[in-house]
């Protein structure tokens, strides 16, 4: 498994928070599209390219910070 797939694995586990990186992890869940295969730089410009707002983006990078401190 690469470390894209475990982060994706991983946020979608916080789809019930009540939180940026729950909203963020249940858009994940939801789309079909998500580059699960990317990493942070290929999942940053997908979001950037369907226009998600800065405050996405940033968590989305948060998400990953929170991710790889993890492990």
């Amino acid at each position: 498994m690469t470390q894209s797939h475990g982060f994706t694995a991983w946020l979608k586990t916080h789809a019930k928070d009540r939180s940026a990186i729950g909203d963020l992890a249940r858009d994940v869940a939801a789309d079909p599209d998500w580059p699960s295969g990317k990493q942070l730089k290929g999942q940053r410009e997908y979001l950037e390219d369907r226009g998600a707002i800065p405050a996405a983006v940033e968590t989305l990078e948060r998400a990953w910070e929170l991710y790889e401190s993890r492990q």
